[in-house]
């Protein structure tokens, strides 16, 4: 982002005559508008997708009590999001119920190779047609819902007769369009912040109602 960009952010630290006590306010403000937006944003998600997420995590508890596993993927912070919704599956706190999950982004090896020898937009479908099978989990975000690997990958997991659950922002982007993800859920922000942090909150959702429809599914 340019200095002139940042600027417009956060005027306050271009000041020429800074005023310490007017600086902090300015902080305060702009610190309580985000966190008002974020909780504002909490709270659409839940209205909108409450049922949703419950009938998502029900199908996700009967593909995992069948034996199916759990593929992650995204690029970015939505990279590191696909490794956080991996770790939160694989190895939760103490009392929970560990589930075979498998980030896409992990294998520096696999990816590097795939983007130098075929292309980038490759990446994680190929990894799916490799480890995937009928009944597994493809759980894909994109801030965008654009994301052309992203988006591959969501076409060769419903090929294969994976369930598919997608995060995404603004609108939806191209993944709401595609036709390919059976459970989608978009954050309505322009701000890539506000939309990784909703998403945080609603996987974390999804992981804690996948816990309690696989506990109280009969032994």
């Amino acid at each position: 982002m340019s200095e002139g960009g940042f600027e417009s952010l956060y005027p306050f630290l271009y000041a020429k005559d800074s005023d310490v006590a007017a600086v902090l306010a300015e902080v305060r403000r702009s610190t309580e508008e985000k966190a008002q937006e974020i909780v504002e944003l909490r709270r659409t998600m839940a209205e909108r997708y409450g049922d949703l997420l419950v009938e998502c995590a029900e199908a996700m508890a009967r593909s995992f009590a069948a034996g199916g596993r759990l593929f992650t993927f995204g690029n970015g912070g939505s990279s590191s999001d696909a490794q956080a919704v991996t770790q939160l599956f694989c190895c939760p706190a103490p009392g929970y119920r560990p589930l075979p999950a498998i980030s896409l982004t992990n294998d520096i090896a696999v990816v590097t190779a795939l983007s130098n020898d075929v292309g980038f937009e490759v990446v994680f479908a190929r990894q799916i047609a490799a480890w995937g099978r009928g009944g597994d989990i493809a759980l894909g975000l994109s801030t965008s819902g654009g994301s052309a690997n992203v988006l591959r990958a969501f076409d060769e997991a419903s090929r294969r007769g994976l369930l598919t659950v997608g995060f995404a922002g603004y609108q939806g982007g191209k993944m709401a369009e595609a036709g390919t993800i059976d459970y989608l859920f978009v954050v309505p922000s322009s701000s890539v912040h506000r939309i990784q942090e909703a998403q945080t909150t609603a996987y974390h959702v999804l992981w804690e109602l996948t816990q309690r429809a696989l506990a109280a599914a009969p032994a």
